[in-house]
């Protein structure tokens, strides 16, 4: 099994017509999944449960996105929406029960233990960073870091089981490759204004606009042309390009420097598309 297919694979236990009619579910995992499958794949002692692996880590993961999309608050009338917000609730439990069934069937028991820790530390992550949010005590720097460690958090599971030629590169090439995919998502939440206040932009000008901006941004309801407006003073799109392309830079030195040339030929087609974006007309950009 040394052909990619996690994404079709978990497709029969996230297509069905209940959910996909009445909710949305969040993206798949693709970097980080692939990414894991590559590693697992190109070590003689797990390439033969490299697919297992990566299909209920990937469940896993987005039965946690799934849980995040859920409002905090149970107070929606419209029956729509009611039926949406149950389907989430409902669907990430699935989603996560998966992975206890599919491991031990397989008797990895280990490896649910080591992934339900994992679990347990990407909530106490998240909580952190919600506290953090919530009091506006949590700077731009700090929320990049925060939330690559969230996401990084179930897949750093792996970091033992891998062949000694991968498992010191490991942790290193994920924390590489999830910072690209943050940076990544948060230019497409610069699109949308009703994600601004948790994106990297609201954190970066609450801590380097003026003080009538920052009163603005901890207690006003800003409007689109607004965001726009501090959007652009700041230069966020062209920050977070920036961002992008220093990392990507830095972490392809690094791919470049591993031993095994097929792993490094797939990590670099991993990060295709953040070089193609980078290539793009940047429509967004400020002049």
């Amino acid at each position: 099994m040394n052909s990619y297919r996690i994404p079709e694979i978990a497709k029969q236990y996230t297509n069905y017509d209940m959910i996909q009619n009445h909710t949305d579910l969040p993206g798949f995992p693709e970097f980080r999944t692939r990414l894991l499958f590559a590693f697992l794949n190109g070590s003689p002692v797990k390439n033969n449960t490299s697919e297992l692996f990566a299909l209920v880590t990937s469940l896993v993961q987005l039965g946690l996105d799934t849980h995040d999309q859920v409002s905090i608050s149970n107070d929606v009338k419209e029956k729509k929406a009611a039926r949406s917000r149950q389907l989430k609730v409902l669907a990430g439990d699935y989603f996560s029960s998966r992975f206890y069934h599919l491991l031990a069937e397989a008797g990895q028991i280990e490896l649910v233990k080591q992934l339900s820790n994992a679990i347990c530390e990407v909530n106490r992550l998240k909580m952190n960073l919600y506290m953090k949010m919530k009091q506006l005590k949590c700077s731009a720097e700090e929320y990049i870091h925060q939330s690559v460690a969230i996401k990084a958090q179930l897949f750093l599971s792996y970091t033992g089981l891998l062949d000694k030629m991968y498992e010191q590169a490991w942790p290193d090439m994920l924390q590489g490759f999830t910072e690209c995919e943050v940076i990544f998502e948060e230019l497409f939440r610069m699109e949308s204004d009703a994600d601004f206040r948790e994106s990297w932009g609201f954190w970066y000008i609450l801590q380097n606009g003026s003080k009538e901006e920052r009163k603005q941004l901890q207690t006003a309801e800003l409007d689109s042309f607004k965001i726009k407006t501090l959007l652009h003073k700041y230069n966020i799109s062209s920050q977070l390009y920036q961002m992008l392309d220093s990392q990507i830079k830095q972490l392809y030195t690094k791919v470049q420097k591993l031993d095994s040339d097929k792993l490094i030929s797939e990590l670099f087609h991993i990060g295709q598309p953040f070089l193609r974006h980078l290539s793009k007309p940047k429509l967004l950009e400020e002049i």
